[in-house]
């Protein structure tokens, strides 16, 4: 089996929510086994505070991340490309793992919401490593 990490790309409108919260919670999980990138198709300036705030509170610091903008390069360059809402602003290509994760848009809500949305979150970066590194199941 090659020695060649996977690498994942978050994808959502403006960086600064959901796609966020994704990559951090990626990073911390799986640490160097992944490697994280995420990105928007219309970035804010930057992440949201509501959204650093509901991961402060699980121990992970995205406070210093900031929304970066959609290249056809990063999308070509990723193995697995996850997107939250971006619709057909994201390129295909090819061979590459497509997923499309329906959640709330936390842009406006209160922590209470983020954390919903937080913690759905979660949910699924655990079964995407359980995917990716399926040797961490065993």
């Amino acid at each position: 089996m090659p020695d060649q990490k996977p690498t994942v790309l978050f994808v959502c409108v403006h960086n600064a929510g959901r796609s966020q919260m994704a990559a951090g919670y990626l990073q911390a999980l799986a640490g160097d086994r992944i490697d994280v990138r995420s990105a928007g198709s219309a970035p804010k300036e930057s992440v949201n505070p509501v959204a650093v705030e509901a991961m402060r509170e699980e121990g992970i610091d995205i406070a210093a991340n900031a929304p970066k903008l959609l290249t056809t390069d990063a999308v070509r360059a990723s193995d697995a490309v996850v997107t939250m809402g971006c619709g057909d602003a994201c390129p295909i290509f090819p061979g590459k793992r497509y997923e499309d994760w329906e959640l709330d848009d936390p842009a406006g809500a209160g922590i209470e919401a983020v954390r919903e949305i937080r913690d759905e979150i979660r949910g699924r970066v655990e079964a995407l490593i359980a995917e990716l590194l399926p040797e961490r199941a065993g």
